[in-house]
């Protein structure tokens, strides 16, 4: 099985508690993204395209896989930071 994810990484759990809110108040996922996200594909609106199970981080993969199409998980925390992870396919 295969999933599209777009995700947005931030290095403190209050961040990713800021930008849920901002959704909250209307704004996309993507631009949220574009603003805040650490990771390289912040220039992609967070998108990391197309993968399958035993390709990510195992609590990142864990969360992605868990979520239904345009759902946002909570904060996920991995070595790198905290993710936002929405799924869209």
């Amino acid at each position: 099985m295969m999933i599209k994810v777009r995700h947005i990484l931030v290095e403190q759990e209050y961040e990713a508690r800021d930008i849920i809110k901002k959704m909250s108040e209307g704004k996309s996922f993507e631009d949220l993204a574009m603003s805040f996200s650490k990771c390289p594909s912040s220039k992609r609106g967070g998108d990391l395209g197309e993968f399958g199970k035993g390709r990510m981080v195992q609590s990142f993969e864990e969360a992605a896989f868990a979520l239904g199409i345009n759902e946002v998980s909570p904060p996920v925390r991995t070595q790198f930071g905290y993710h936002l992870i929405q799924r869209y396919a």
